[in-house]
């Protein structure tokens, strides 16, 4: 069931349906609101319009640079997995070995 608030962003009000609980979209809304409160008061005129585009964008590339910090973090898990699956093989091998030489010496 999806959850229906209304929300005030650069002082109009919008109203957001989501499965998400409420306090997220207020969290949402928060960050767009300020974002875009950030860009309009950076000096020059910008317009509403713009300054959500510019928002937009500004997130987007956030986004973006997470995805790829998120993949690298990914790989690296692998990588480091790979080595302690291989590490465990190996102390395995030589668990195996130093049997052998104990059933040897008997």
């Amino acid at each position: 069931m999806a959850n229906r608030i209304t929300v005030t962003i650069c002082g109009e009000d919008y109203t957001f349906m989501a499965e998400e609980s409420l306090s997220y979209m207020q969290k949402v809304a928060a960050l767009v609101d300020a974002k875009m409160s950030e860009i309009m008061g950076a000096g020059g005129r910008v317009s509403r319009m713009d300054a959500a585009v510019l928002a937009a964008a500004n997130m987007a590339d956030e986004m973006l640079k997470q995805q790829l910090s998120t993949e690298n973090l990914r790989r690296q898990l692998k990588g480091y997995l790979d080595e302690a699956n291989k590490a465990k093989s190996e102390l395995s091998e030589c668990k195996r070995e130093l049997f052998k030489l104990q059933q040897q010496k008997k």
